[in-house]
């Protein structure tokens, strides 16, 4: 069953760390069936965007309106160096997890679930590698893998950290155009990405955060020289308040 996507409303979002801004009164709307990268410098607040999205992270002020939805009806791709990789499943395991929603937690699996689980490690090219355990696959095999956990739980609103990361190129392009069907099937798709390139050619909207919102809408309007070089030069300015033990907001008050 897949979960609606709905319309994902940000009013005035502000995440700290240790008094520290990561995300500064960020505001906007990621619209239903969207397709949208996130990008920016280092330490801009990328993941940590996607980790307030999901509310593993308190907001110190403003809200996030999910349209009805709970944080488990979304679908989360943490970075790779998140996810320990030594807990004894194999494949077909992990991708089986995508259905936990619907079945709980420990829930035994329909006939419909082991048939989506099948059908999603086909559509990764893993079908074959069902029963190898987890730590036996390549970075670009495991990051298939946590693809099929996703289509498995066929979530409405999806939510990559840098999802290309360490992989080669071959599994980019898989991923790719998984990421279009998803796009296709009306689902809103958020990705941190950091390839340019990459993201002019397959994310038709994008978010340029430096902790705050530098620009955010069609890529071809985000993605230009003097947008990044602001982006750049905010991100130092963050990094010298932070050294210096505090930010712009107490110096200004």
């Amino acid at each position: 069953m897949t979960s609606a996507a709905v319309d994902l409303i940000l009013h005035d979002v502000t995440v700290t760390y240790a008094r520290v801004p990561a995300l500064h009164h960020l505001s906007g709307v990621i619209a239903a069936g969207s397709l949208t990268a996130i990008t920016g410098p280092n330490g801009g607040g990328k993941s940590t965007l996607l980790k307030a999205i999901m509310g593993f992270v308190g907001l110190a002020e403003g809200r996030i309106d999910r349209g009805g939805l709970r944080p488990r009806d979304l679908g989360y791709l943490p970075q790779a160096h998140d996810i320990d990789r030594t807990f004894p499943i194999t494949v077909a395991d992990l991708a089986a997890l995508g259905a936990w929603r619907e079945a709980g937690a420990f829930g035994a699996l329909t006939v419909e679930h082991q048939e989506r689980v099948r059908s999603a490690l086909t559509s990764v090219g893993l079908d074959a590698l069902a029963h190898a355990t987890i730590q036996t696959l390549s970075a670009g095999q495991f990051q298939r893998a946590l693809f099929a956990r996703l289509l498995v739980g066929a979530p409405g609103i999806i939510l990559l950290d840098e999802p290309f990361a360490g992989v080669d190129d071959v599994t980019v392009a898989a991923l790719l155009a998984i990421i279009h069907r998803w796009h296709d099937e009306g689902r809103t798709v958020l990705a941190v990405l950091h390839d340019h390139q990459q993201i002019q050619a397959h994310f038709p909207a994008t978010m340029l955060l430096a902790r705050e919102c530098v620009a955010w809408g069609p890529t071809a309007d985000v993605l230009t020289p003097d947008n990044l070089a602001r982006a750049a030069a905010l991100t130092r300015m963050w990094a010298h308040e932070a050294a210096r033990g505090h930010h712009p907001l107490e110096r200004a008050s």
